[in-house]
């Protein structure tokens, strides 16, 4: 006999008994805009960490990475709170191109809205609510607008609660529980329609775990039905205990889509399983498969052990994290904001070792700094716990501070205020690089599979950080080259100042062949500036060469057009494959001129007194390398008291996507307005440095000439 349906509203459904502060909003805000699962985030005392309060929709081991998130972190959660925004994603693709380590470890078609849940003075926390791929789900105007009045409702609530002084905790999760439709067919006559089914039928609720399952299904699969019920399939049935299969379950609740998976019955049966997912769980048909041959599929080995799929997400999400370090300090920071969170740590120690001697690379959260440095320098030799890990490779987990104080007496001296610690070796390619030290502020439990997570993640760790320390040594190696071949300062020059700027490229390893020089000659001066093709030692050390042949040329008073052609033949003799453009200037002040020679160099910008300013016209020749051969005119200009001179190379104009005829204008408006400022802060408005750096693909070095017309007082 057939009745009405359950009536009963939908928020009624989702809510828990009772129902509570959190988990009433959360269900309301799901049922407005039709979402499939959200959970609320509460900031920490601190405003550093978004720890999740409540999860409705699904299971909060899907979560499990973003339990506890750094409110720097690079996910929705945590920028929709740190911006005060609300941040939409509309789908798998764009989740993998803007946040990829939540891509990473959930590779499912779904869209995401996070919102911050906000008062006009204070953030209490964030909110993300998600709709299946299945939806093709697009948030329409009506649809922020709701969940943007659903948060400040929130908000207003939290901000009640905290000036009464009611603490607000997280809460139960309220998993969807629809109502059983009244008058359908009886349990026990569905019972016994399914057991006359031809192949296997299970049920699994939310969580996986299996609440029905028919005879065909139990002898499928080899195990009794009292031996299913109540547990979960991969863990029941050995032969399928493997995350890949587990994430076919995971895929199947997230993205609402039918998935399948084909599974090895040993010694040589395959079945195949197909997942039917729903808002209350999933129905999984059971059958043989057929011509499994042809799809090239062999099944994973056995595992005897539980299945530790959560810990597996976590590894993939912190690993995808740990990519994205190229630094030391990157590395730190990142497990500042990733891994300490994840782990329930509140501070960290990153150490390395140098010469026998133990060396803090990084730390973060300690209240007194200088407690944490004074463990620099250590021998490592030194009876420490730190010095014990890097040295025998093994973590050390100590759950109170009698038990460390205990092991390493030389800790009575030095209390660092925290209460529990994880010492975990780094270890790459063999050998150790280093120890992360994890301190907890309230004595701390270390169960085994918690120390399994945290040595696997010190294995990630270490290889970001080798990564990060070779970064490191090649990137002081760049800079110091490229210190050592760059003048140090500008030399006074009689009746001229000077300016200079030089900004590496934010790709590679920043070095290049970009040069400049200023050199007094018997009261005229000389400038050059120039630019070798290239990105790396070997243009770094030919810029060396060029620039020491200008200066030597130039002190022995050959004219610009001789310095020119006599660098250019000195080039082209070294046999290089590299070629350089150059401009060359013979400065007058006393006169107020200036002679000019080019080398396939950019033009250079001259502002007159009055604000005008023009691009010079220059004669010049072939770069220098090309043709022994070659001549280079000069050409005469005009340098009255006030004008000033811009020398730049190719990378101040040119980018992808801008006309370098506009990016000319662009530069001599900049000009025409700073050109009466003092010289550095010109320079400063002309690289583009006031309003913050920005990223550039080329080298930058620009070198401002501002005649003052007083020879005589230099």
């Amino acid at each position: 006999m057939v009745g009405v349906p359950d009536k009963q509203a939908p928020a009624e459904r989702r809510a828990p008994p009772g129902g509570s502060l959190m988990s009433l909003a959360l269900a309301s805000m799901m049922d407005g805009v039709h979402a499939h699962s959200g959970a609320v985030y509460l900031l920490s005392d601190d405003e550093s960490v978004l720890e999740m309060a409540v999860m409705a929709g699904l299971p909060r081991a899907f979560a499990a990475p973003w339990e506890r998130v750094g409110l720097g972190a690079p996910i929705p959660i945590a920028e929709a709170a740190r911006e005060r925004r609300l941040i939409w994603v509309g789908g798998e693709d764009d989740m993998a191109r803007r946040y990829p380590r939540v891509a990473v470890v959930l590779p499912y078609p779904f869209a995401l809205a996070a919102l911050p849940v906000a008062t006009a003075t204070k953030v209490y926390g964030a909110v993300f609510v998600t709709w299946p791929g299945s939806q093709s789900h697009e948030l329409s105007d009506r649809e922020r607008g709701q969940l943007a009045s659903a948060c400040d409702r929130l908000a207003v609530r939290l901000e009640r609660a905290a000036e009464e002084s009611r603490p607000v905790l997280p809460e139960a999760d309220p998993l969807t529980t629809l109502g059983r439709a009244a008058g359908t067919l009886g349990s026990v006559e569905a019972t016994r329609m399914v057991a006359r089914l031809p192949y296997g039928l299970c049920s699994l609720d939310l969580y996986g775990r299996i609440s029905f399952a028919n005879p065909a299904a139990a002898e499928l699969i080899g195990v009794p039905t009292s031996r299913l019920l109540g547990t979960h399939l991969w863990a029941a049935v050995p032969w399928l205990n493997d995350p890949v299969y587990e994430d076919r379950y995971r895929a199947a609740l997230i993205s609402q889509h039918v998935t399948s998976f084909v599974a090895l019955r040993p010694p040589g049966e395959w079945l195949s399983f197909r997942l039917y997912p729903s808002a209350t769980g999933l129905s999984v048909r059971v059958s043989r498969a057929r011509a499994v041959s042809e799809m090239g599929r062999t099944a994973p080995p056995p595992s005897d052990g539980p299945s530790r799929l959560v810990t597996i997400t976590q590894l993939l999400s912190l690993a995808g994290a740990l990519t994205e370090a190229v630094s030391v300090q990157d590395v730190v920071q990142l497990v500042a904001e990733e891994i300490a969170p994840a782990v329930g740590s509140q501070a960290l120690v990153v150490l390395g070792s140098r010469a026998g001697r133990l060396h803090v690379l990084g730390h973060r959260g300690y209240p007194d700094p200088h407690l944490v440095e004074r463990f620099d320098g250590t021998p490592l030799s030194a009876p420490t716990p730190g010095a014990h890990a890097l040295n025998s490779g093994v973590p050390a987990f100590f759950e109170s501070q009698a038990e460390l104080e205990r092991l390493y007496p030389i800790r009575h001296a030095t209390p660092d205020g925290f209460a529990a610690w994880a010492y975990v070796p780094l270890i790459a390619s063999g050998r150790p690089v280093g120890t992360c030290v994890l301190a907890y502020a309230e004595p701390h439990a270390f169960p085994a599979d918690e120390r399994a997570v945290l040595t696997s993640l010190g294995g990630l760790i270490a290889l970001a950080l080798e990564r990060a320390l070779l970064y490191d040594a090649k990137h002081q190696l760049a800079h110091g080259l490229q210190a050592a071949l760059l003048p140090h300062s500008l030399p006074p020059l009689p009746g001229i100042d000077t300016a200079a700027r030089y900004l590496a490229g934010t790709r590679g390893m920043d070095i290049g062949g970009d040069f400049y020089d200023v050199v007094p000659v018997e009261g005229l001066a000389a400038a050059v500036i120039g630019d070798v093709q290239g990105h790396n030692v070997t243009a770094a050390g030919l810029m060396g060469q060029i620039r020491t042949a200008v200066r030597a040329y130039t002190t022995v008073g050959q004219s610009p057009a001789e310095v020119m052609s006599r660098t250019n033949r000195l080039l082209f003799d070294l046999g290089s494959e590299l070629f350089a453009s150059c401009l060359y200037l013979r400065l007058d002040p006393g006169r107020g001129r200036a002679v000019m020679a080019r080398a396939g160099h950019p033009p250079p910008l001259l502002r007159r007194p009055d604000g005008r300013v023009r691009v010079l016209d220059l004669a010049g020749g072939p770069l220098l390398g090309i043709d022994g051969a070659a001549t280079y005119p000069t050409t005469e200009v005009d340098l009255t008291p006030g004008s000033v001179l811009v020398l730049y190379t190719d990378g101040l104009v040119e980018s992808p996507g801008v006309d370098i005829e506009e990016a000319l204008v662009e530069l001599g408006r900049r000009l025409a307005v700073a050109g009466d400022r003092p010289l550095d802060e010109l320079a400063d408005v002309l690289v583009g440095q006031e309003g913050g750096g920005e990223e550039r693909i080329d080298d930058v070095a620009l070198l401002l000439l501002r005649a003052t017309g007083a020879v005589g007082d230099d």
